[in-house]
């Protein structure tokens, strides 16, 4: 079990970190905090990692879900992001396959619509050219039936064809909790619900060090460092403004909405990239049994609830006209969506643009006092986001500290669950764990499934499961000798020592399906899950692409927490609403709706 990543284990680890001083203090836990983390640790720095929220729980885990090669951008003549995020997309799948899935895109063409078939073919062409596209996954042209064949839904009227390519889908959430688990791997420590709520400096004005609320407990503590990175995503210009550097470029927050439906009313068969009538471009995406749409693009002011984006009346109908636009047959309305989220985009701000038009390039701003903060980017990007901040800090720790360290590994470096021999090796994995796990008892479609959520991974949650059957065997044997009278044969003492080894929480967990309860264990224990939204939210998906099965486990799921975090009755009371807040939201309690 790897305790030092564990939920019981964080108030343990956040103290560790006020010992002694870091070479780096990161401040955020989203995918480019994760990323810095891990570049960091992988070089020997000693490393720290503060997140305020749970990891992921800002824009990391309310994108569009792609690790994409950003076709957008060749649109906006932005060449060079196309050709760096097309190179870092083959790399953030070889080195996670089990968190990113190729996914082949169809862009429908029409008569009179943004895209023409020669500017389609030209720019898929250059698109695969500048993305270093493997020749498997190159653009192919298709004649109107031909695209009619591949996505029936699709609009008739005014098709000319489409073009066929290649993105890459990807749990973005889990992605940037096995990058962080990989960096916790390689030596940082790294703790959620933990906020920075002042900056410590020395004699001549240079940060030294922070002080953090813990939001679990309520106690204070103060950390050291060399030096400390910014990399909180929409809350960068709150910590330049702590910081009292605040000034230059700053962020333009945009908003993202997504919405989705069941494949019942939504039977997407491809993965579709269409633009609307305002001249967006919007994906409708199949996936797990669900199809999602996003997404909105439209200022979102920083005065406004960052950590809580909401999902508005606007959104839903915007979202709504542009997918009766382009699959007339289907006549969704609100009551069809199933689950939504909204997300913020840390851009930055650039006069007269409209938000779609925004660059999302990275820039690198160091503040007087020394505190290096890195701004705007995209999911695809966070490694080289992080190589280039830590190339800097590893020239300034050289400079004033003549500390030494080597250069970036993380190109070829599999992130936590990634070594399964690569993308070419990971169908012949996934086989192997199906029929080993169906070996243990598990059917062969749950060890599928897990094996492909946590890859290498897996075999952690076979042992786990494997515990929780023989416990459910002794249960049931027990129940039987009691049904027959026989329980007075059992030695005390072998009860008593039964009922001691027995995991806090096992009773709430018999309950359970083994299917919640393992992945529960396991992302308490070494996935750092201290709330049931952690769980249901960023450790699975599952309140968004599975919100029945969340209403189902909900209680069970509250009940075995609590046992084994030993939460006392408020704190669990506090977390059921959250949760419950959570679901309405997420279900249909949008803002702006009448009524």
């Amino acid at each position: 079990m790897n305790s030092s990543f564990s939920a019981q284990g964080r108030t343990g680890m956040l103290h560790m970190m006020a010992q002694a001083p870091h070479d780096v203090l990161v401040i955020g836990g989203g995918i480019t905090g994760a990323g810095i983390a891990l570049d960091a640790a992988s070089r020997g720095m000693r490393v720290a990692l503060l997140e305020m929220q749970d990891f992921a729980a800002g824009t990391s885990s309310r994108s569009t879900k792609l690790v994409h090669g950003g076709l957008r951008y060749l649109k906006q003549l932005e060449v060079g992001i196309v050709a760096e995020v097309g190179r870092e997309r083959a790399i953030v799948y070889e080195n996670g396959p089990h968190v990113t899935t190729p996914e082949p895109m169809l862009l429908p063409i029409y008569k009179g619509g943004t895209f023409g078939q020669t500017s389609t073919s030209l720019g898929l062409k250059v698109y695969d050219w500048l993305a270093g596209v493997k020749g498997s996954e190159r653009r192919r042209m298709l004649s109107p039936a031909q695209t009619l064949e591949r996505e029936p839904l699709l609009r008739q009227e005014g098709l000319q064809g489409g073009g066929l390519y290649v993105e890459y889908r990807t749990d973005d959430a889990r992605l940037t909790l096995e990058v962080l688990k990989e960096a916790v791997g390689q030596g940082a420590l790294a703790v959620n619900y933990a906020k920075v709520t002042g900056f410590r400096y020395d004699a001549e004005g240079k940060a030294c060090g922070v002080q953090v609320l813990d939001r679990v407990s309520g106690s204070t503590l103060e950390l050291r460092a060399r030096q400390i990175v910014n990399a909180a995503g929409p809350w960068v210009d709150a910590l330049r403004d702590m910081d009292g550097s605040r000034q230059g470029k700053v962020l333009q927050l945009t908003k993202g909405v997504h919405l989705v439906f069941d494949q019942v009313r939504f039977p997407l068969r491809q993965a579709v990239y269409f633009d609307t009538p305002d001249g967006r471009m919007v994906f409708a995406i199949p996936r797990e049994g669900k199809t999602y749409v996003g997404t909105t693009d439209t200022v979102y002011g920083a005065e406004r609830d960052i950590a809580r984006p909401p999902v508005e009346q606007a959104d839903v109908r915007y979202l709504l006209h542009a997918i009766s636009g382009m699959f007339p047959s289907l006549g969704l309305a609100e009551q069809d969506v199933e689950s939504s989220w909204a997300g913020v985009r840390p851009l930055i701000y650039e006069e007269g643009k409209a938000p779609s038009e925004i660059s999302r390039r990275d820039e690198i701003w160091t503040s007087p006092s020394g505190v290096l903060t890195i701004a705007g980017g995209k999911l695809t990007g966070y490694r080289h986001m992080a190589e280039a901040v830590m190339d800097r800090v590893a020239a300034r720790l050289k400079q004033a500290h003549g500390l030494r360290f080597h250069a970036c590994v993380t190109r070829e470096l599999p992130i936590s669950g990634g070594q399964v021999g690569g993308g070419d090796g990971f169908a012949a994995f996934v086989r192997g764990k199906r029929d080993e796990g169906a070996a243990l008892g598990l059917s062969p479609e749950l060890a599928e499934h897990w094996a492909r959520r946590y890859g290498a991974n897996v075999d952690r949650l076979f042992a786990l499961a494997k515990e929780a059957m023989k416990r459910r065997a002794a249960a049931a044997a027990s129940m039987a000798g009691a049904a027959g009278g026989d329980l007075a044969a059992a030695p005390v003492e072998a009860a008593a020592s039964s009922a001691a080894a027995k995991p806090a929480g096992a009773d709430a967990a018999l309950t359970l399906p083994l299917e919640a309860e393992v992945p529960l264990q396991y992302a308490i224990a070494e996935e750092m899950a201290v709330t049931p939204g952690d769980f249901f939210i960023r450790r699975t998906g599952a309140l968004l692409f599975d919100i029945a099965w969340v209403r189902r486990y909900q209680d069970q799921v509250i009940r075995y927490m609590a046992k084994t975090c030993g939460w006392p009755p408020e704190t669990e009371e506090r977390y059921r609403k959250e949760l419950e807040r959570e679901l309405r939201e997420a279900a249909g309690n949008w803002t702006g709706q009448e009524g």
